[in-house]
C-alpha cells in the first residue's frame, strides 16, 4: 500500500526541521529525487544548504526521513482501522482498501512516492530503500494477521492478493489504463475477503 504523505500545512514559521522536510517532500512528489537538488530543497524551504546539513548527513538521510514519514502515514491508517472496527478485522481490511481508494485522486500526477522512489534509487543499500523494504515487510505482516484474525482460509494468499491489488490500482490510476478505479478497488478486495472466507466465519463486510 501505498500513497502522499500527510505533512503540516506549508507554512512559512514551520521549525527549520519541519520547514525542510516539508519543502523536500514537495519538491520530491513533483520532480523525483535525483533533479531536485540540495540547493532546490534549500531555497524552497528558506534556508541555506549548510542549515539542511545541520539536520540531515546527506540528501539521501533526508529522502530516508521523508519516506520514513510517508511509511507512518499507512501504518497508521492500520491503527484507525483497527479503532474504528475493534473486534473486526474484515471490515479493517476494507477500511484499509477504502483509506487507499480514497487516497487515489492525490496520485494522478505522480504517482506512489514508494514505486517511484524504487524506480530511481537501485541501489538496495540505499537508506530510503531500506526504509521502503522494511515497511512493506511490516505492513505485509500486519495485513496477513488481518486476514488470519478474520478467519480467512489462506491469510498470506489473501493478504498477497490484496496488496497486489492496492498497489497495482496505483499504477493502474497513474497510467490512465483504467477508469473507476477506487469503486473497482474496494470490490476487489471485498471479493478477496468472501472467496477466501472459511465456512464458519463471519457474514461479508459491507463495502461502503
Amino acid at each position: 500500500m501505498t500513497a502522499t504523505a500527510r505533512r503540516p500545512s506549508r507554512v512559512a514559521k514551520l521549525p527549520p526541521r519541519e520547514r525542510i522536510l516539508d519543502a523536500a517532500e514537495e519538491l520530491f512528489q513533483s520532480e523525483g529525487i535525483r533533479r531536485v537538488s540540495v540547493q532546490a530543497i534549500a531555497e524552497k524551504a528558506e534556508t541555506t544548504k549548510m542549515a539542511i546539513y545541520r539536520h540531515f548527513d546527506t540528501k539521501d538521510a533526508l529522502v530516508a526521513e521523508w519516506l520514513r514519514i510517508v511509511a507512518a502515514d499507512y501504518q497508521a491508517a492500520f491503527d484507525r482501522a483497527e479503532a474504528e472496527h475493534p473486534g473486526r478485522p474484515a471490515e479493517q481490511i476494507l477500511a484499509l482498501a477504502r483509506f487507499i481508494a480514497d487516497g487515489l485522486p492525490t496520485l494522478s500526477h505522480r504517482g506512489c512516492p514508494f514505486i517511484n522512489s524504487l524506480a530511481e534509487l537501485p541501489d538496495r543499500a540505499h537508506p530510503a530503500r531500506q526504509v521502503i523494504e522494511q515497511h512493506k515487510a511490516r505492513q505485509t505482516r500486519r495485513l496477513v494477521a488481518l486476514c488470519a484474525d478474520a478467519g480467512l482460509t489462506d491469510p498470506e494468499q489473501a493478504a498477497a492478493e490484496i496488496t497486489f491489488v492496492l498497489e497495482g490500482a496505483q499504477v493502474s490510476l497513474q497510467n490512465g489504463s483504467i477508469d473507476q478505479v477506487g469503486d473497482r478497488l474496494m470490490r476487489i478486495v471485498a471479493g478477496v475477503v468472501d472467496q477466501h472466507r472459511s465456512p464458519a466465519a463471519a457474514p461479508r463486510a459491507a463495502t461502503g
